[in-house]
């Protein structure tokens, strides 16, 4: 279903002293509800909860939109992590390389798969993965000798695509393949390739708060090879083949259900006008921000798909208390580095990680969706500037 581009006043008539909110699935709902309603009276009609046409459309849809030789609807934006890794033969004894300040879904990913997480810094301009570090954790591994390096997962934090050419480059240099955790970036760009085309597999989330999510737990895997696409199909199903009774591989239930993928083809209906939104509203924090924060910064060529608008403060906890206060709700993504949650402790131990300690006592996420208004954000900007100098 196709959707007009309506100006901000017209879609968004608030009074002046509207809560703000971290997120607003509300407004964009009563958007699409007739549509979805529609469309889950066909799914009602069918029968076919798991597996039905909702999954090939929604597949086809997102390849279609990104670019991707093909994708793959999966459970959850962890299982979108963990199949890659199956299908690639990942397992004990190989090293595979993400940034230290992340959702612990990327490390767990790791460890489910049998391999060991080796932790990179990040570049404390934009969050994530720093190539300079990885390049030394790579030798570093290499060295010690007791894992064999097997591959890199970037992760695109808070909407901004990794630098993947530079990672890419320390990947060649070494045979590694490249495995992008694109859970919050759908609808970032780098160099007019879209999140889900610019590495050669892209994991994504449908959780309800990601920019193009469900409502409930799913996922969707995005690859330049239609023949590994067909692997994690096999995987998503125990690894089944075509008849899915035999199993030819070990496989996991990984299956995305039918509501879940019709909810995400209707609001890709949506999307387009949503993105545009999001970057009006980061340029109108940009531009009351530029003297009062640092913020996470582009590369050159990239855009940000804006999941989260981050900004750095140090003292970020007395100010977000200064913004609840006023009626300002924030978000910390995330208070503790990897290798400081108990978890995955036994994984900082190819060298430091000063930037990612330092992110996690600093990252605040300011209220950010497609439906907040110009009154809305210079109510954020005015809290925000008092916190400051209270």
């Amino acid at each position: 279903m196709a959707y007009s581009d309506p100006t901000l006043g017209e879609l968004i008539e608030l009074p002046v002293d509207a809560p703000i909110q971290l997120f607003d699935l509300t407004t964009q709902q009563a958007l699409i509800r007739p549509a979805l309603e529609r469309r889950w009276c066909d799914i009602l009609d069918h029968g076919r909860y798991i597996g039905g046409p909702e999954v090939e459309e929604c597949e086809r849809r997102l390849a279609d939109f990104t670019g991707a030789a093909d994708a793959v609807a999966v459970g959850s934006g962890t299982q979108a992590l963990v199949m890659p890794l199956l299908a690639m033969g990942v397992g004990a004894g190989d090293a595979i390389f993400i940034p230290g300040f992340t959702y612990n879904a990327t490390a767990n990913a790791v460890l489910l798969s049998g391999a060991f997480p080796v932790l990179v810094d990040i570049d404390p301009r934009t969050f994530n993965m720093d190539p300079v570090d990885l390049a030394r954790k790579v030798d570093a591994v290499k060295k010690a000798g007791d894992l064999t390096p097997r591959a890199i997962m970037p992760v695109d934090l808070y909407g901004l695509p990794a630098d993947y050419p530079a990672i890419q480059a320390v990947a060649d240099l070494h045979g590694l393949r490249v495995i992008a955790d694109g859970a919050q970036a759908f609808g970032g760009k780098d160099n007019d390739r879209w999140v889900g085309n610019i590495a050669e597999i892209t994991a994504t989330s449908f959780y309800p708060t990601k920019t193009l999510g469900g409502y409930g737990d799913g996922g969707a895997i995005l690859a330049r090879e239609k023949a590994f696409a067909d692997r994690l199909r096999s995987i998503r199903w125990h690894g089944t083949g075509d008849n899915r009774k035999e199993s030819v591989r070990v496989g996991i239930n990984g299956r995305c259900d039918s509501i879940q993928c019709a909810v995400v083809t209707e609001k890709l209906g949506l999307f387009e006008m949503e993105r545009a939104r999001r970057t009006t509203a980061a340029r109108l924090y940009d531009v009351r921000l530029a003297d009062l924060v640092e913020k996470q910064e582009a590369l050159p060529g990239q855009e940000n798909g804006y999941g989260l608008y981050t900004i750095r403060i140090p003292g970020r906890d007395r100010v977000r208390a200064k913004l609840s206060e006023a009626g300002v709700p924030t978000g910390i993504y995330y208070d503790m580095a990897i290798h400081e949650m108990p978890a995955f402790a036994h994984c900082a131990t190819f060298g430091p990680l000063p930037a990612c300690e330092a992110a996690a006592r600093e990252a605040l996420s300011l209220p950010m969706h497609p439906y907040l208004s110009e009154v809305q954000i210079n109510r954020v900007c005015d809290a925000l500037e008092a916190a400051l100098k209270s």
